[in-house]
């Protein structure tokens, strides 16, 4: 068979088949149009070793001679003994060009074992490549499936490993360090991809950062149990790869049954971590469900009512907040938790999705007919997946509880620990699904809902139905779930809330319009959660909040600027009783809520770019128009800096040829707290005014920045002349 060469955006992905398997030889930098005879790529034989080449197949196989961890894991029973057909020899009957070139699908079979994998690789037009596998039985007996695994080659000079870790509060937090020998795996056992879940695997040449090296990174975009990993073999080969974590005889494939991996997203930069970036930014926004810009649909302002008046559901504060909400530019009023019957606090109601009768006799037709008169949307919290056991579903429908055990805990079965007062419900079952799905569609039937906060406050441990593991399918109905609704109501947008940013991948992305990075609004936490979720989320898919002047969850306090100029970069709102906010705080929100819906476009369709710094302690981000017309960067002080002063700041992404004139936006003397932004007896000479430099200098030389205070933030906005 002839190789197949794969191309697009400064890219190639290089496949063989000398071998009798497909065999990704190259997957990195774009090769050109003329390729050599790949004979010359067949490696030389050592000592003690297999007579032959060993290969690395698209599925490493131990039939190939391959040591490290396998792709395919799985066996068959035969007169009731297990392990039959253990080892496949899946080889290439048949491969397919397809969508003009830039993709393939390939079949390999093992005739003996009765497994085919047909594989479906796609390089995408702005470079993200797209893999995934399907496992057909085509044998006379089931087939065990232990894990078929999605792998990618990363060359020996990928020598330092960037991934991404956290908890309830700090998601997405880098790591990073040496590639060795042996397999480094980071494994998620919460039953959805959890707080501290790896968004980005990245593996690059020593020393690679935001702008230099390069880097070959992989995303898994699937919901549920999973693992990630990087085999580094003795002979100096490395694969970055990922799989579903399936669960104890969780997926069992039938004579002719299949199953589809979840899709591995992956992408090669030759100059740093934004190249990888610009490659998931593209694919997103490429999409047709993909609110942008060009869609119309601009991201309304939001303000969420969750740490204004938390449980406290009375019609008259929340008209109060409604009003003030108006009176500053909020485009989106979000009623959350509290709405719905018994749900005085979090023990109980979960389950009941209906309006609490008592807190709302005219049901929330009111509140919404106020917030709609303002022109305002009206977006509503559910947590459909969840029940407590103190609501009437749970007591009707104990049967329909997740747990390790075959019966209910009514009658004596066990169920896992509680989690936040409450349990998981059993969407493998049909009569819940239907349930669950039939509540929801009658609430957005009934009511003006635009926007759904759709939350998931608990790991999914001890995961059950029918005393099976049952992870898989929770997360398979969950998506059948979105799906239904979406097909249904159209126009109501969704956004992925679980406990903050446990469920952020891009399995979940496919059916929402948003995600909720996190529930700390603290902005200076904001700063490294929003700056590694938008390494491959674009900023309008990002929920990003003003919260109170002194943070909830970490009793930080921070001045209206920074907390401003943090949420800017993402999809714009407030959680905060505003009512409560002083004059010059009004007076600035006012200023940034008008700033953000001035400049909404450019950073909802922009390029992200963050600069380079060399000073932990100095962040310097943006956004640059795709003609590199325009520009809007932070430079954020997020310490005390070594310096005394600092030195110049680099705006990187501009077009070098071209002149531009930068002027700061945010904070201004116009703002209550522009005192407490700088410690400094003079500012830079260009503050007050502007600048006006070429794209080159302003890269290359760029502008002294004035001394920021820590934890204080400066807006400039950049534009051509």
């Amino acid at each position: 068979m002839h190789p197949v060469h794969l191309r697009s955006a400064g890219t190639s992905l290089l496949l063989a088949f000398d071998s009798g398997e497909a065999e990704i030889v190259h997957w990195g930098a774009d090769l050109g149009d003329h390729l050599p005879d790949l004979a010359i790529l067949r490696g030389p034989v050592p000592h003690s070793a297999f007579d032959v080449p060993v290969t690395a197949g698209l599925l490493p196989q131990a039939s190939s001679g391959w040591a490290g961890r396998p792709g395919l894991r799985g066996y068959r029973s035969a007169d009731g003994v297990p392990g039959r057909d253990f080892s496949p020899a899946l080889r290439v009957v048949s491969t397919e060009v397809r969508d003009g070139g830039r993709g393939v699908l390939i079949i390999q079979r093992d005739s003996d074992a009765g497994l085919e994998v047909s594989t479906e690789l796609t390089l995408h037009p702005g470079g993200l490549l797209e893999l995934a596998h399907t496992l057909s039985n085509g044998g006379t007996a089931a087939y065990q499936l232990e894990e078929l695994a999605a792998v990618l080659p990363v060359p020996r000079n990928a020598t330092e490993l960037l991934d991404l870790t956290g908890r309830w509060c700090r998601e997405n937090h880098p790591q990073r360090h040496a590639v060795q020998q042996g397999t480094w795996v980071r494994t998620g056992r919460h039953g959805r991809t959890g707080h501290d879940s790896s968004l980005l695997v990245a593996a690059g040449t020593a020393g690679f950062s935001n702008r230099r090296g390069q880097v070959w990174a992989t995303h898994f975009g699937w919901s549920g149990n999973h693992e990630q990993y990087l085999d580094s073999l003795a002979d100096g080969r490395r694969m970055l790869g990922a799989a579903e974590l399936l669960g104890s005889g969780e997926v069992l494939l039938h004579p002719g049954a299949s199953y589809r991996t979840p899709s591995l997203f992956a992408a090669y930069s030759g100059h740093g971590l934004d190249g990888i970036t610009e490659a998931f930014y593209d694919w997103f926004r490429a999409r047709p469900q993909h609110v942008d810009t060009t869609s119309g649909r601009l991201r309304p302002v939001v303000l969420n009512t969750w740490e204004a008046v938390y449980f406290d559901h009375r019609l008259e504060p929340l008209l109060e907040l409604a009003d003030s909400a108006a009176g500053l530019g909020v485009e989106r009023f979000v009623l959350d938790d509290g709405w719905f019957r018994g749900r005085r606090d979090d023990h109980a109601g979960l389950g009941d999705w209906y309006v609490d009768e008592g807190l709302w006799p005219k049901g929330l037709t009111p509140l919404i007919d106020a917030v709609t008169a303002h022109g305002m949307e009206f977006g509503l919290w559910v947590e459909p997946e969840m029940v407590n056991l103190d609501s009437d579903v749970a007591r009707e429908h104990p049967d329909w509880i997740v747990g390790p055990s075959a019966l209910s805990h009514k009658d004596g079965g066990r169920l896992a620990q509680p989690w936040r007062h409450q349990h998981v419900l059993d969407l493998a079952n049909p009569e819940a699904w239907q349930y669950i799905y039939g509540r929801l569609d009658a609430l957005l039937r009934e009511n003006n809902i635009a926007y759904l906060k759709w939350d998931q406050n608990r790991d999914l441990t001890e995961h059950g139905s029918g005393g099976r593991p049952s992870v898989h399918e929770q997360t398979l109905a969950a998506y059948r779930l979105f799906d239904a609704l979406k097909a249904a109501h159209p126009d109501v947008e969704i956004e992925s809330c679980s406990s903050g940013g446990a469920r952020v991948d891009l399995g979940i992305l496919q059916r929402t319009d948003r995600v909720w990075a996190s529930d700390c609004n603290d902005a200076l936490e904001r700063q490294t959660i929003q700056r590694w979720t938008q390494a491959v989320l674009p900023p309008e898919l990002v929920g990003a909040h003003i919260g109170p002047t002194t943070s909830h969850t970490t009793a930080r306090t921070h001045d209206i600027s920074f907390r401003a100029i943090t949420a800017l970069f993402g999809h714009f709102g407030m959680e905060w009783d505003i009512r409560a906010a002083t004059d010059d705080e009004r007076a600035t929100l006012r200023r940034a809520i008008a700033l953000y819906k001035r400049h909404r476009a450019l950073i909802h369709s922009g390029k992200r770019v963050n600069a380079d710094t060399g000073e932990p302690t100095l962040s310097v981000h943006g956004v640059v128009a795709h003609d590199a017309g325009e520009a809007l960067f932070a430079a954020v002080s997020l310490a005390t800096a070594p310096g005394e002063v600092p030195g110049p700041a680099s705006l990187p992404g501009l077009d070098p040829k071209r002149t531009y004139r930068v002027r700061a936006e945010l904070p201004t003397p116009l703002d209550g707290d522009y005192a407490h932004t700088f410690t400094q007896i003079r500012p830079p000479a260009w503050l007050e005014d502007g600048a006006v430099a070429s794209g080159a200098f302003l890269q290359h030389v760029g502008l002294p920045l004035p001394v920021l205070n820590p934890e204080h933030a400066l807006l400039l906005h950049v534009q051509a002349v």
